[in-house]
């Protein structure tokens, strides 16, 4: 038997639904409360037995599932929460056919607090004293599904029409998010409690909620009253409260502090209104906002800003006379000094110049000018209009804020014969700069002049970050480290002097080129070649790309000892070919491509060894034995790549019980070629019950052992085909209806159905109106008599195969007995028959063991047989349609158990045309 089947996949459900729908076009809802264990179980089929994989599609794409799939039959999600739900699909491929894919569709219940708000609008009337209030109560919650709200003044309900001065409504653009209690022109009785209840019609056991109000004369909107100044400038490390004091509202307000960023500081406290910040710091700055809510009307929002003290980066540059074309210093000719700090709050700094030491004022030959507060960052200049020999000196511009506490910044400026403008040179031999992949470089360029500015350094090439991620680095020395070079480094970079520290002259640059070497990059790094005795290997190895990639050579290898070498020419690509294999020629082959920074390494392991076997899961009935302590399993497998390498000889079988150490080994020899899907059985007896057992397979040829595959063998007790343990028992609840199957050579068949999606209109007065137990989603088999079914047409539906085999049929004197019974419903005036026949293995019709017609009015009876099977045996249910389309037949809850039928029931049960007859 040759066995390659495309995967099939169902998804069956425990955990805690309250509701599982099943859906047209067969997409399934399972609905469950938040909180509760959502688990999802897929079966599949197919062989090679296929890859399973969870996944979920949700409304955002930020909402990763689990930020990843999951791998194995069985979805769990304990304490599941609202946005955990959505579609959840199962998808089972093993590379046959297109993969199976089933949903099922997760809908969270939840309901949470009801919240009431309050509006008023008043209206006056001039000339006269009268006005009028109206009030808005309006109640909203979350929930899945909608909520069906209700109002209440103190115990008596509200409803449209009920009483004149109240409104209730639905806003349009909200449509059942709401529902807006409206109380117009306020009389003393409307001053009372008022209850919303939020109910969700007690889905999943989900409660009503409720929410009072107490709406008195009273009743008025949050305000308050910050008592603080705004801005507030502070000096870092200072401890700041903010207070924030109600000035009314009913019912009380509650206060709450926010900042403009988002989160208030980690160290920040907050009690009863007032917000404290504890050594407050520059990052801490900002607008902070304080909101008092009681429900009625808006919130009420105060705010002020806090300003940190700071002074920072001191920068200062030298511009020589601006109006003639030229980059020095001279005589006679005029220089201004500018000196540039970063201050918080901008408004306070001041600027003040000393000349070597000693406090310099402004005069008609030293102006000194300072930039309006508002422009950030505050600018001063010192311009020196005709230079004489006597300014040269030390300039020093001093930075302060007015509120003191911050430290001062000071910046020293020379002004000299040698204070001389910047020049830029590569040092000889500095570019190219030729590097290893994975080293350190440093870029230098040489900067003379004084004072030596700041060097920005960037990407010469094209527009790309440096390394560290930003467009331009500074340098102080002129000298740019890269560590770890890789190569995309590669490429050209820019000097250039900038006017900070230096001079406000035309800048100046340089280019550096950086090449960077490394080994060739190869491919494939590792391939495992799998190949038997005699047979030729051919072996690859590909350069991608190598710098420099000249003078290129190749080494083969096994082990250690040289096979080849050579030189690459026009080819990118070197072959190693093993005619003829031998057991020797088995190991791991490399092949160095090197150039002069080193190798870059192929690498192929050829192997002899076999190919994994492939379990077979979809065995029909696996449970062959079945004695009071043990149980006997049928295991089946195909091999992969069967001719691959060398013929499989055997099959070496492991056997251990799940929590013991020792495996219990033995031998299963094979007998000439396998084929490739060729379905391979072992029987495995004396397994103790109800143990479960892992089970490894390893193929081995003359090479030695292939690869294994374990599985596990589980004892389940309620395996269907097995009648010693546990009964079978079938209510036709879940979709694959316990391995019943319909026959192929009868006139239409029975069809699974729920009096919840039975179609009534045409035949009302016909068919069950619930399962056996009474549910309307519960499911049961019948037969549609409707057109076109015509009078005589008959439906079968077959039973799975029962083992009840003794160990020899021949020698039984007594055969064992079996209870045999089920539910049915025979209603409607054109009823047909019903038949239970069996049928044993070796005769191909079947004996009807069991016959009713007639109408037998509109209740589920049971009918219960006694049996003698010699053999397996099956069971099958014969509908036969009668006269018209008012008669439907229907089974339900089919049980076998071991033993004969406890008495037969009296007559009146619906046995009045029992036909008993077993062939």
């Amino acid at each position: 038997e040759i066995v390659r089947s495309p995967p099939t996949v169902r998804i069956v459900h425990s955990g805690h639904a309250c509701n599982v729908e099943e859906e047209r076009y067969s997409e399934r809802v399972y609905t469950i409360r938040e909180g509760e264990t959502l688990e999802l179980t897929c079966l599949v089929t197919g062989h090679p037995r296929p890859q399973i994989r969870w996944t979920k599609t949700a409304g955002s794409v930020s909402d990763r599932f689990q930020d990843s799939s999951v791998f194995n039959e069985t979805l769990h999600i304990a304490k599941i929460q609202r946005h955990q739900g959505g579609r959840y699909y199962c998808k089972a491929e093993n590379g046959l056919g297109s993969p199976a894919i089933k949903s099922m569709r997760v809908d969270v219940y939840y309901l949470d607090e009801p919240v009431v708000t309050v509006h008023q609008s008043i209206g006056e009337a001039k000339e006269q004293f009268y006005y009028e209030r109206t009030v808005f109560l309006r109640c909203v919650a979350n929930s899945n599904p909608p909520i069906r709200y209700s109002w209440y003044r103190g115990r008596d309900v509200l409803s449209q029409g009920s009483d004149k001065g109240v409104e209730i409504y639905e806003p349009f653009f909200t449509q059942g998010e709401t529902k807006i209690l409206k109380l117009k022109n306020l009389r003393p009785k409307d001053y009372a409690n008022y209850s919303c209840i939020a109910s969700v019609r007690n889905v999943c056991g989900i409660a009503d909620r409720r929410v009072v109000f107490r709406l008195t004369n009273k009743t008025a909107p949050a305000s308050i009253k910050l008592l603080v100044e705004d801005p507030i400038v502070v000096n870092p490390g200072q401890t700041v409260s903010l207070v924030c004091i109600s000035t009314g509202g009913e019912p009380a307000p509650s206060l709450a502090w926010t900042s403009g960023s988002g989160s208030l500081p980690e160290k920040s406290l907050m009690k009863e209104g007032v917000l404290t910040l504890p050594a407050i710091a520059s990052e801490d700055a900002g607008v902070y906002s304080c909101i008092a809510s009681n429900n009625v009307g808006n919130p009420a929002k105060k705010s002020t800003t806090i300003i940190v003290r700071a002074l920072k980066k001191g920068r200062f540059w030298i511009t020589p006379d601006p109006y003639h074309n030229d980059d020095n210093i001279q005589i006679g000719r005029e220089v201004k000094i500018s000196c540039q700090v970063e201050a918080t709050p901008p408004e306070e700094l001041q600027f003040s110049w000393l000349k070597n030491g000693r406090a310099l004022r402004s005069s008609e030959r030293m102006v000194i000018t300072q930039t309006d507060p508002d422009i950030s960052p505050g600018t001063t200049n010192l311009d020196i209009i005709d230079l004489k020999f006597t300014d040269f000196g030390t300039y020093t511009c001093v930075a302060a804020l007015r509120g003191g506490a911050i430290p001062e910044i000071s910046i020293d400026v020379n002004i000299s014969s040698t204070t001389v403008p910047p020049n830029l040179t590569v040092p000889r031999g500095k570019s190219p700069m030729a590097v290893r992949e994975g080293e350190t470089v440093e870029l230098e360029c040489l900067v003379s002049g004084k004072p030596k500015p700041i060097i920005l350094w960037s990407r010469a090439d094209k527009e790309a970050p440096m390394p560290d991620g930003s467009m331009q680095m500074e340098s102080y020395d002129g000298v740019l480290r890269i560590v770890n070079v890789s190569r995309e480094m590669s490429g050209s970079y820019r000097c250039q002097t900038s006017q900070y520290n230096g001079f406000n002259v035309k800048p100046r640059e340089a280019v550096i080129e950086l090449i960077v070497h490394y080994p060739p990059a190869v491919e494939p790094v590792w391939q495992e070649v799998r190949q038997g005795l005699g047979r030729q290997v051919s072996m690859n190895c590909r350069v991608l790309r190598a710098h420099p990639s000249r003078v290129l050579r190749y080494e083969w290898r096994l082990g250690s000892r040289l096979l080849h070498a050579g030189t690459f020419d026009s080819r990118d690509d070197t072959d190693y070919i093993v005619r003829s294999l031998a057991r020797e020629g088995y190991g791991e082959y490399t092949c160095d491509v090197i150039n002069e920074v080193g190798p870059g390494r192929c690498t192929f392991l050829v192997t002899g060894k076999a190919y994994p076997p492939e379990f077979y899961y979809d065995t029909y009935s696996p449970l062959w034995q079945n004695r009071p302590r043990v149980y006997g399993y049928k295991l089946q497998w195909t091999q992969m790549n069967p001719s691959g390498v060398d013929r499989i000889m055997a099959y070496r079988l492991g056997i251990r019980q799940t929590g013991q150490q020792r495996w219990w080994e033995q031998e299963i020899p094979v007998e000439g070629n396998i084929q490739k899907g060729e379905l391979i059985a072992h029987n495995l007896t004396e397994l103790i019950r109800p143990e479960v057992y892992v089970v490894r397979l390893t193929p081995i040829t003359r090479f030695g052992e292939g690869d294994s595959s374990t599985r596990v063998v589980t004892y389940s007790g309620t395996i269907k085909s097995d009648l010693h343990c546990t009964p079978f028992h079938c209510s036709f609840e879940e979709d694959p209806i316990c391995m019943f199957t319909q026959d192929k050579n009868d006139d239409f068949d029975w069809t699974r159905h729920s009096a919840a999606t039975r179609d009534t209109k045409y035949t009302p007065n016909t068919g069950p109106s619930g399962d056996r137990s009474g549910s309307k989603q519960g499911f049961f088999m019948y037969i549609e008599t409707s057109r076109p079914r015509k009078d005589g047409d008959t439906a079968r539906l077959l039973s799975p195969k029962f083992n009840v085999a003794p160990k020899n049929p021949y020698s039984i004197t007594s055969p064992p007995a079996y209870c045999f019974s089920f539910y049915y419903h025979m209603y409607g005036k054109h009823i047909g028959k019903s038949h239970r026949r069996q049928k044993g293995q070796s005769t191909s019709d079947a004996s009807p063991v069991w016959s009713l017609s007639g109408n037998q009015g509109d209740r589920w009876r049971q009918a219960k047989i006694s049996i003698h099977p010699t053999a397996s045996f099956q069971v099958i249910f014969e509908g036969i349609r009668g006269p018209g389309i008012e008669g439907d037949i229907a089974i339900d809850d089919v049980t076998l158990e071991e033993g004969e039928c406890p008495d037969p029931p009296a007559k009146g049960c619906g046995f009045d045309s029992q036909r008993t007859h077993v062939g």
